[in-house]
């Protein structure tokens, strides 16, 4: 079992309850053979999601409100199986669908974040770092249309991304220069956002993923 689904699973059947204190990134490591930035990738989604928390000099403890949260963990803890073929096709639907509403409902807390996520993943030192701000930077824009049924989708299409046969890919396909030209298309992106530019907005979603799905598959 992957290591989120088994966190996932010890608060759905309480083993782990509120406030309980959850093991550490080294201790998670260990148990689940994953590398520390990958134990730490998993926890900073939790922690998004406002399932943990985590104090400097204590811990990582499962989150106060963690009762409120049970109802979606329901659907976040079923592992995705997909090919990345058949999740660019949905990503090509879906992104640039959701791009009115994000013009529509977007504030300026969003775009801080949109541009905090395109900061953090231009001074990502590793490749798996720019690929969790780069997954969550997606995700931020489809949260900034204040949906929470979009919200959840693109949550599981950044569980999706997190799979195998994704990173496999992302590795072999993202080059200093691509990834150069991801992060200026992530700028592009954001700025129409802001802008509240619809069409150019879709036109600069759609053109990006498109880029994506060609380094990566081929086509």
């Amino acid at each position: 079992m992957a290591l989120q689904e088994s966190i996932l699973e010890k608060l759905r059947s309480r083993k782990w309850r509120a406030g309980h204190q959850i093991p550490t990134e080294r201790e998670f490591s260990a148990q689940s053979g994953l590398s520390r930035s990958a134990v730490r990738r998993v926890l900073a989604r939790l922690k998004e999601r406002g399932f943990i928390t985590q104090t400097v000099g204590s811990g990582t403890y499962v989150s106060e409100r963690i009762a409120d949260k049970l109802g979606s963990l329901a659907d976040l803890g079923t592992p995705l199986a997909t090919s990345p073929a058949d999740l660019m096709s949905a990503r090509l639907v879906l992104e640039p669908a959701i791009i009115d509403m994000v013009i529509g409902n977007a504030n300026s807390a969003d775009f801080s974040r949109m541009d905090e996520c395109c900061a953090r993943a231009e001074a990502a030192t590793s490749l798996e770092d720019f690929e969790h701000w780069d997954s969550r930077l997606h995700e931020v824009i489809a949260e900034a249309a204040h949906n929470s049924f979009i919200s959840s989708v693109f949550h599981l299409i950044n569980q999706a991304r997190s799979e195998a046969e994704w990173g496999m890919l992302k590795r072999r396909s993202a080059t200093p220069a691509r990834r150069l030209e991801y992060q200026q298309e992530h700028r592009a992106l954001v700025a129409a956002l802001k802008q509240r530019d619809a069409l150019e907005a879709k036109e600069l979603c759609a053109a990006h993923l498109v880029h994506v799905r060609s380094n990566m598959l081929g086509y």
